[in-house]
């Protein structure tokens, strides 16, 4: 797949995780708590881009502020925008961005979003497994569910360069 995307998820001690988005041109970067099943949202996100929905959106919670990612897809492309709202005791929910001050947005091909994403995952369940996920991120269980739903849709819909991809081997077994 073509494309300047990155994407990273690394658990930075426990029960906080720091992310990164780059798409070439700008990068967005954040710590985000445990307090919420914050990869499993992320990846049901992606999951739900194969759907018949136009869009998808959930947040992150960042005690006490929220970060919010709007997905809408534009064709075969998802226009991404995330939003940071400063209390998220009064945004959590809230039905539109009022309030929320745009942090980053870019436009991607679904498959090169959810590639990225996947990768991601993928490679905090080769560093840690199953059992060092839990340890680490202590509310919730690694996601392996929506991983292996993600793994399945974007092998089956996207046209991926990649060999996994084609071939519907993710990263291997988990090292629990």
């Amino acid at each position: 797949m073509a494309g300047d995307l990155q994407f990273s998820w690394e658990l930075s001690g426990s029960g906080w995780v720091t992310y990164r988005i780059a798409d070439g041109a700008s990068e967005h970067e954040t710590h985000i708590g445990y307090c919420t099943d914050a990869l499993a949202d992320l990846l049901y996100a992606m999951t739900g881009l194969y759907g018949d929905s136009s869009g998808e959106r959930f947040s992150f919670d960042r005690e006490p502020m929220e970060t919010r990612w709007l997905l809408r897809r534009q064709g075969a492309d998802v226009a991404v925008r995330v939003f940071e709202f400063p209390d998220g005791g009064t945004s959590w929910g809230s039905p539109d961005e009022t309030g929320g001050t745009l942090l980053w947005r870019s436009t991607q091909p679904r498959g090169v979003l959810c590639h990225a994403v996947k990768e991601a995952a993928e490679a905090v369940l080769r560093e840690h497994g199953e059992d060092g996920y839990q340890e680490k991120w202590m509310l919730h269980p690694f996601p392996m569910a929506a991983l292996q739903d993600l793994r399945r849709l974007h092998g089956r819909d996207d046209d991926c360069g990649h060999e996994q991809c084609r071939t519907g081997l993710g990263a291997g077994p988990s090292a629990s």
